[in-house]
């Protein structure tokens, strides 16, 4: 079995991968359509981080057994098609949350205290001790838009240190500590004076943040984008900056963003005083890139080795032990009613009988697994496949 890992994704994943005899090729940067359509002839798991885009074409013009996303996003990738082809797509949830968090609040202390410019000034030789401008954190009032991982740690982290949080979110969801929810997002846009946002990058949210919402927070407020650079109107937040109606602008993610380090970046935010501009770096630590390496390596390995598909972002999630007992036959279908009789109908028809049998449905698609203890016989494969419900069928041992 063969993997090829892009974007420079921790060294982890390697030895992870490489520990099950997996023969692993890396890339430092992203690939156009062409290049990874040519990259993946032969390949079997492929890692990519947010740059890479995984198209309908690119999985119908390869045969990719599992994708994972060095990431939490998953935006970058056509996750129907991933689902018609039959491949299961892991990300990394949870691994670089605290990562993001700590990036979002030490932006915050920045930009309350006009830091960047003190150095700046300090480096150009000139001494400004100056309280004028600066203030403290505590007491003042942060409002968090998106309140999933990333936004409700943000607020326990930010309440902690003596912060007042409000957050919108369109999903219900619980307040943690003493935050507030707002009902809307103009609600929260007037009550605070920071603003973060924290949502995903679905094209839903494209432009979620343009003058409008700008010229609806207060005089005077702070702005951070630390989720996905298609959300915010930056010709709007140059002009409210410009203007002084936004006070200072933490920005970690952009519309266009190129696609090695060391290419040439350009965007209207640049040479704008108290105005923080990071290359995507929310989660670029080395605990978090350690921990997303070893996370989704790990789900690409398992599945690889058994079939597991649990925390999958677009199939029915099946957590099966790794003992496979003599063959292990897993099976993605349409869910349709009938399809696992018909399923153990051939099976029986060749005397192959089952020690073990796992089904999970999630919408449009059913997978099971079944384990048995003899030979799988050619022919009884062939009827499997041509069932018309079977999307894919793999098999594990013998």
């Amino acid at each position: 079995m063969r993997a090829l890992l892009l974007e420079n994704i921790h060294p982890e994943a390697n030895r992870l991968l490489e520990e099950r005899s997996i023969e692993v090729s890396t890339a430092r940067g992203a690939m156009d359509e062409d290049e990874l359509i040519e990259a993946l002839q032969g390949v079997d798991l492929l890692g990519i981080r947010s740059k890479t885009q995984l198209t309908a074409r690119v999985f119908a013009e390869t045969r990719l057994t599992a994708v994972g996303a060095f990431c939490i996003g998953t935006n970058q990738i056509d996750l129907d098609a991933a689902s018609r082809a039959g491949t299961p797509v892991f990300n990394a949830p949870f691994s670089n949350t605290r990562s993001v968090v700590e990036l979002a609040i030490a932006e915050i202390i920045a930009m309350a205290r006009h830091l960047t410019d003190k150095n700046a000034s300090l480096h150009a030789g000139v001494w400004d001790k100056s309280a004028k401008g600066s203030h403290e954190v505590r007491g003042r009032t942060l409002g968090i838009v998106g309140y999933g991982n990333i936004g409700s740690q943000l607020s326990v982290v930010a309440e902690a240190l003596g912060m007042q949080v409000y957050f919108y979110d369109v999903v219900d969801k619980l307040a943690l500590g003493n935050a507030r929810r707002c009902d809307s997002l103009e609600e929260l846009l007037s009550k605070v004076e920071t603003v973060s946002l924290h949502v995903d990058g679905r094209p839903g949210n494209a432009g979620l943040f343009g003058a409008e919402q700008f010229d609806q927070m207060r005089p005077r407020s702070l702005f951070l984008n630390l989720c996905r650079g298609i959300v915010v109107d930056h010709e709007a937040l140059r002009e409210r900056l410009l203007s002084g109606h936004i006070a200072g602008a933490a920005v970690d993610v952009f519309p266009t963003e190129p696609k090695s380090a060391g290419d040439p970046f350009v965007s209207s935010l640049q040479g704008i005083p108290n105005v923080i501009l990071t290359p995507h770096v929310g989660g670029s630590t080395e605990e978090a890139q350690i921990d997303i390496g070893r996370f989704v390596a790990g789900k690409l390995r398992d599945y690889a080795a058994t079939g597991a598909t649990v925390m999958s972002v677009n199939l029915p999630s099946v957590q099966i032990d790794d003992q496979v007992p003599h063959a292990r036959i897993l099976h993605l279908h349409r869910n349709v009613p009938g399809v696992l009789a018909r399923l153990n109908t051939v099976l029986g028809n060749h005397q192959v009988n089952i020690d073990r049998q796992v089904l999970s449905t999630r919408g449009e698609l059913g997978y099971v697994v079944t384990d048995v203890a003899s030979p799988l016989p050619a022919p009884m494969i062939e009827e499997l496949v041509a069932l018309p419900e079977t999307v894919r069928l793999t098999t594990i041992g013998c």
